[in-house]
């Protein structure tokens, strides 16, 4: 099929998706596998591959979510019905003043993001970010989104995260001057993302319905089961809920720098794999949680489970509709789109630092996965990269190009979109004039860094 069809059935499809979300109100998990079944037929994909496809896109997606996901509402609901996150904010208000709750948040945000995904360390944070909204009596988006945005920021250009580091190799990027040179960017791009996001959020906006009733009952005592409900308890220290939250990034951190130091393969990587993987670090800290948070401060341990169960409901909706739009994305990239665009651009002939933004923001546009359009256009670069004689330096700066190329345009085919929006209970509407207006307008700045430096280091070496 011609690229321009193909570019007419992208269009088309996240038109009908919008129009049948935003105009018609239909539920978002079923309009994505709609849309999603409808343009597999349309691209010419075998119809008795259709039904397989759906599964593997949403099994995909599910696979590294929905654990994630599972495991971050159940803390985040010990976290704040025990008082965790009221406590906190409480703490962090006092200490640093209302005026600079948020950038104090979005600091630690930034910290935060370096050895954590972004889903999980945005998961985790999610009832901070609630106690601080109720705290400051404000909608969470306000606090949201510029703590999502620079998450987002250190995930696609900062190691050790997937696709800076697989891209990294296959550039033969150091992954030293990466890291040096991502953090470098990411700093100024967090305060830009704070004030950005506070001029977004000059008016005010909408919660979902089902996103309102869970905020407006965040800190309350909750009802966990027939005609049970828990009895008052002391509520934890600050230091407490703060150990909770950093105990799972602190794990993961141990197992990607123990990894580092060791023979690759080996028993003892092997054993700090395990430890630092995403899923047992927030596993554990659950554990810990529901002695810690829960039975310790007073709770029987059957109401400590019912809590914890009281936060998969609402988390299911996160949940599937992330894996819908896995669907939408594994449907777009089998389909071909993002792959014959972007290989039609790279004989256009233009400076490769720019190619290497526009090629991975076209990618990320059209398939949704940041990750996978890093080491798709690094894939797609790196026979140019290697005949070019470039630096070190320059390697890394084509690397970060690639990264904030993939960070903007985050839309409906994003899971990372389904999370923030859902979380901060925003409509599909909304989502799209927020946090994809945020993470495109961040992901621009941070190529113009990006090409500026590259242009001192290029005249300098001349």
């Amino acid at each position: 099929m011609s690229p321009i069809m193909l570019l007419l059935i992208a269009v088309a499809a996240v038109a009908l998706l919008l129009v049948g979300v935003i105009k018609f109100k239909m539920p978002a998990f079923i309009t994505l596998l709609l849309v999603s079944i409808l343009v597999a037929l349309a691209a010419g994909i075998p119809i008795q591959d259709v039904a397989g496809l759906v599964t593997t896109g949403m099994g995909g997606t599910l696979g590294s979510v929905a654990v994630l996901v599972g495991l971050g509402a159940m803390l985040g609901k010990v976290i704040e019905i025990s008082g965790g996150a009221q406590v906190l904010s409480t703490r962090f208000t006092a200490l640093f003043g209302p005026r600079r709750v948020i950038a104090a948040l979005t600091t630690a945000a930034f910290l935060l993001a370096i050895p954590v995904f972004f889903d999980v360390g945005f998961i985790v944070l999610v009832p901070i970010i609630y106690g601080f909204a109720k705290a400051l009596n404000v909608s969470p988006v306000k606090i949201g989104l510029p703590v999502g945005a620079i998450m987002l920021a250190i995930h696609v250009v900062v190691p050790p995260h997937p696709g800076v580091v697989g891209g990294a190799q296959i550039l033969g990027a150091d992954i030293g001057w990466a890291t040096i040179l991502g953090l470098a960017f990411c700093a100024p791009l967090g305060v830009l993302g704070f004030f950005v996001a506070k001029r977004i959020n000059r008016r005010e906006i909408p919660m979902l319905p089902e996103t309102k009733e869970q905020y407006d009952s965040f800190g309350a005592s909750a009802d966990t089961g027939k005609g049970s409900t828990l009895a008052k308890t002391k509520a934890p220290t600050s230091g407490m809920v703060i150990s909770m939250i950093l105990l799972p990034i602190v794990m993961i951190m141990f197992g990607t720098v123990g990894t580092t130091l060791v023979a690759a393969e080996s028993t003892a990587a092997n054993i700090l794999g395990f430890v630092g993987s995403p899923s047992i670090a927030l596993l554990t800290t659950v554990l810990v949680s529901y002695y810690l948070l829960g039975v310790r401060s007073g709770w029987s341990s059957e109401k400590t489970g019912k809590v914890m169960d009281s936060a998969l409901a609402p988390a299911a909706i996160v949940i599937l509709v992330t894996g819908a739009g896995g669907v939408f994305g594994k449907v777009l990239t089998e389909s071909g789109i993002g792959t014959v665009l972007a290989q039609s651009l790279a004989s256009a002939g233009l400076p490769l630092i720019v190619m290497a933004f526009i090629l991975a923001a076209i990618l990320r546009a059209s398939q949704g996965s940041a990750t996978v359009a890093i080491i798709t256009t690094t894939g797609l670069l790196a026979s140019a990269v290697e005949a070019g004689g470039y630096s070190p330096v320059q390697t890394a700066l084509i690397l970060a190009s690639v990264g904030f190329g993939a960070f903007g345009l985050s839309h409906v085919n994003d899971s990372g979109f389904w999370i923030v929006t859902r979380f901060l209970g925003l409509s599909v509407a909304d989502g799209l004039r927020t946090w994809t207006v945020l993470t495109t307008i961040l992901g621009v700045a941070g190529f113009a860094l990006t090409a500026l430096v590259y242009a001192i280091v290029t005249a300098a070496g001349a």
